[in-house]
């Protein structure tokens, strides 16, 4: 082979292997990876993470973890040890979450690990407190996936078969939040058809719902439900399809008594999922545990929408309203903390902004963590939470309490670090349609404040239609009468701000000028005579009106605007008479010696098109309700300006 064909021939393997290694690297473009120490049937993990990128100004960033171990069994712990029952090959899979740090959470390959050996005895550790329970390993953000957790516990003393349902993406958001790409079990749990419903003894249900520390159940499309044993499955499962779009069905058989089992659940969270830091979304989850009775369990589990993972958060179910029904609502709001410390949190104090809009004196806690009593009036040693106001926060203050740190020794349970205070408010009063935002100030004990983000309020602009009757007065015009009738389109009570339309019907009679022409006629044999013409022109027209005008509420009662007015007369009809009159001789003076009369009608549609800019002020309701109001019309066409006199009632 010849020096140049061999020199082709290496730059091509190179180029080649180039492109395989560049391939294999740039897949996982921040991955994290799966160390194992493997001794017989006991296996220590390790996970190799990316550094973080520190958020400026937060706490110290830091990962946490979840480890499926490809048998049924997980865990949250850094470098767990998990002890295989059997022999086989097992997949294993890492989630690993970076919190305060400005980057994606690291992507991880599952590994397969090989068990040939059972050196160390199985333990079935009881593990539920619950005989049912709905986790997650992080809180969703749009477009990452997460996974939820059902595990399921046999209470009964025989073995049981039965059922277990997961409703998902509410009906209240437009978009769907989640996409189901896999479920994974492990003691044969079979998916049915989402069209089974399959029940057994139907039993009245007293529809008493009770709150539970995660979750709060939602009767039709409000109420959240807890885990309390219900008897009425039909009606549990029609009210879950009200308020959830998808669901999947599951059912297991042969389950041992107490024996615990879980199946995982990978939900791909949407890039049009509700894109609201401060919003809460929700999953069910319901256990039959047995196919002959009715009986049954709920679960639901809250989610505050995020941006990063950061543990402190406060979010609120109401997050987009609709105005018209706010009324009478209660607002939830939930704050979440985390003690990153090295030492336990003694005092934890909440200063928490309250808008405006909403009445401080109607705060109620309705849950919290860690668990506690409200603080009385005097000074106690016990712990207990306490609530206190400015002119624009409420404080909530835990006292005398024990909250470890993540980084504390010992401390191997992530999830006892964290804490929260949920709380409901009422409206004030008087409120108006405005944007608002709040957040929270964290401090632990005499460190510096921890700032969460914003929790929004926000209405949806809602549909007012106005009802609208008035006069249209011509001053260029002879003998001009306009009377219309027509409604508006705008934004339900508006605050401040805001556009209109309208479709106005008008009936306007009017004289044209009176045109008068005179002129010398030569008659038969020479005699000449003056003709004089007179014109009379009158109409008749159905116009519409249709402006478009931004206003502006000055306050509840005052309102100004301004836009344009588009005229196109739908029907016209034209009168027309003429009265010819002819006198002897070229004198006006002289007698008549003939009169002509004529006259003759024209009807046309569609014409007339004619633009112009509109001024006008309201005194009434502005928001809503009714109210009087003058405009003028200031036309590009001659003689046709004119004042508008109404009164509207919006609804």
């Amino acid at each position: 082979m010849n020096k140049p064909l061999l020199f082709i021939c290496c730059a091509l393997i190179c180029i080649y292997s180039y492109g395989q290694n560049l391939v294999t690297n740039d897949s996982l473009t921040r991955a994290a990876t799966i160390k194992n120490t493997t001794t017989g049937n006991a296996v220590i993990f390790t996970p190799e993470t990316p550094a973080l990128n520190q958020i400026a100004g937060a706490p110290k960033a830091f990962y946490t973890y979840f480890w499926e171990f490809g048998d049924g069994h997980y865990s949250k712990e850094e470098n767990p040890k998990h002890i295989y029952k059997n022999k086989g090959e097992y997949e294993v899979k890492l989630w690993a979450t970076n919190n305060y740090d400005t980057g994606k959470p690291p992507t991880s390959r599952p590994k397969k690990v090989a068990i040939n050996n059972l050196t160390t005895a199985y333990e079935d550790m009881a593990s539920m407190e619950e005989n049912f329970t709905l986790k997650r390993n992080r809180e969703p953000i749009p477009s990452e996936d997460i996974v939820a957790i059902m595990s399921y516990k046999n209470t009964k003393t025989y073995p049981t078969n039965g059922k277990l349902y997961l409703f998902y993406n509410e009906h209240k958001f437009k978009a769907n939040n989640f996409e189901l790409i896999e479920t994974r079990t492990h003691h044969n749990e079979k998916r049915i058809p989402t069209e089974t419903f399959a029940y057994t003894q139907t039993t009245d249900d007293n529809s008493n719902y009770l709150a539970s520390v995660n979750d709060e159940l939602f009767k039709t499309n409000e109420i959240l439900q807890d885990s309390t044993v219900k008897t009425n499955l039909p009606l549990t499962i029609s009210e879950s399809k009200s308020y959830y779009k998808d669901w999947s069905i599951l059912e297991f058989d042969n389950m041992e008594p107490e024996e615990e089992r879980h199946i995982f659940f990978s939900l791909k969270t949407t890039p049009e999922m509700v894109k609201d830091t401060s919003a809460i979304i929700s999953i069910r989850g319901i256990y039959v545990p047995d196919d002959n009775y009715d009986n049954h369990n709920i679960k639901d589990m809250e989610m505050e929408i995020v941006t990063s993972h950061d543990p402190n958060n406060m979010s609120s179910n109401a997050t987009i309203m609709n105005y018209r029904l706010v009324r009478f609502k209660t607002l939830k709001y939930k704050i979440k903390f985390q003690n990153n410390g090295e030492g336990p949190a003694n005092t934890i104090r909440l200063e928490t902004d309250v808008p405006d809009m909403l009445d401080k004196s109607t705060i109620e806690v309705v849950d919290m963590y860690p668990k506690c009593d409200i603080c009385p009036k005097r000074e106690v040693l016990y712990s207990c939470l306490d609530t206190t106001f400015t002119d624009s926060q409420a404080i909530f203050t835990f006292k005398n309490i024990y909250l470890p740190g993540s980084e504390q020794k010992n401390v191997k349970e992530y999830d006892s670090t964290k804490g929260f205070v949920k709380y409901k408010i009422k409206f004030a009063k008087d409120f108006h349609k405005q944007k608002t935002k709040s957040r929270t100030a964290i401090i632990f004990d005499k460190n510096d404040p921890i700032i969460t983000n914003y929790s929004t309020t926000r209405f949806l602009p809602g549909l007012s239609i106005g009802a609208k009757v008035g006069y249209n007065w011509y001053s260029d015009l002879q003998n001009s009468e306009s009377y219309f009738f027509g409604a508006t389109l705008s934004p339900y009570k508006s605050y401040r701000w805001y556009w209109q339309v309208e479709l106005m019907n008008n009936f306007h009679n009017y004289d044209a000028n009176i045109t008068v022409s005179e002129a010398v006629i030569d008659g038969a044999q020479g005699f000449r005579f003056l003709q004089r013409t007179t014109t009379n022109t009158s109409y008749e027209n159905i116009d519409w009106d249709v402006p478009v005008l931004i206003r502006y509420n000055v306050n509840n009662y005052i309102g100004l605007g301004t836009g344009l007015n588009t005229t196109i007369s739908v029907s016209e009809k034209q009168n027309q008479s003429v009265l010819i009159e002819q006198f002897e001789g070229q004198n006006p003076d002289a007698p008549i010696f003939n009169t002509i009369e004529e006259s003759n009608t024209q009807t046309e549609s569609f014409t007339n098109l004619r633009a112009g800019v509109l001024f006008e002020a309201t005194a009434g309701f502005a928001r809503i309700g009714p109210s009087l109001g003058a405009r003028y019309v200031l036309n590009f066409k001659n003689d046709f300006n004119y004042w508008q006199f109404y009164a509207i009632w919006k609804f």
